[in-house]
């Protein structure tokens, strides 16, 4: 589904992916975890259109994406949920939702997407006349999640779903990505939280220092000694 080949990124003189190679298979929950700095974010913002590679390749079902614009990008059934969330916090909650379907050129099934969002984030529909950024953090994150789904992605790009969150809220996020990617979406996930990310992930990839240096299983990962030390306090 998704394959990137010896990737290269620079900001300036600095490298900050250096040669990296990974593949998402259709149906799979792939996490990328690593220290800040290491990467990850760069990683999606390229795949996304957001930052320019230096050299290697990018391609999402067939589609050459370091050539394709990122506006263009989103029709071909990839969402990004950013780092930080980034609502329009002076829009209703309803909006930003409705925000999620622009890219849609059939808009007749706008109400029934709705709909399915409110199915499974109870909460945003009780706060739909509501503006975004008067949410918590958690409730923010939903929001987000929720307007990705809007889009009708095959795959979905996660960048620190976790961060700031109560650990209660984290436990709801990863529970809310599980029953997205049982209803058929493929999920990359990029995360500092390695025991969650790595607890409902089928494979994972370790970045450190804008290089690949270890990935597999994810379960096989959980336990890897290296791992637990560097990424788990253990």
């Amino acid at each position: 589904m998704l394959k990137i080949d010896n990737l290269n990124v620079s900001y300036g003189a600095i490298d900050a992916v250096k040669g990296i190679s990974l593949t998402v298979n259709d149906g799979e929950i792939v996490s990328l975890i690593g220290a800040n700095g290491a990467g990850k974010t760069t990683t999606l913002h390229t795949i996304t259109g957001l930052v320019p590679a230096k050299s290697g390749s990018i391609t999402f079902d067939g589609h050459d994406l370091l050539n394709t614009p990122s506006n263009k990008i989103v029709t071909l059934g990839m969402a990004h949920i950013p780092e930080g969330r980034h609502v329009f916090t002076r829009m209703s909650v309803q909006e930003n939702l409705e925000m999620g379907a622009y890219s849609l050129k059939d808009q007749s099934g706008l109400q029934k997407d709705l709909d399915r969002v409110f199915g499974l984030f109870p909460r945003l529909k009780e706060r739909r006349h509501q503006l975004a950024g008067t949410l918590s953090g958690g409730e923010q994150q939903m929001l987000a999640m929720g307007r990705a789904l809007m889009s009708h992605p095959t795959m979905i790009l996660m960048d620190e779903p976790s961060m700031g969150l109560s650990p209660l809220m984290v436990k709801e996020i990863f529970s809310i990505i599980t029953r997205l990617h049982d209803q058929g979406i493929t999920v990359l996930l990029v995360e500092q939280n390695a025991k969650m990310a790595l607890s409902i992930a089928d494979r994972a990839y370790v970045l450190e220092t804008g290089r690949i240096t270890m990935q597999g299983d994810a379960d096989d990962l959980l336990h890897d000694e290296k791992v637990r030390k560097a990424y788990l306090g253990a």
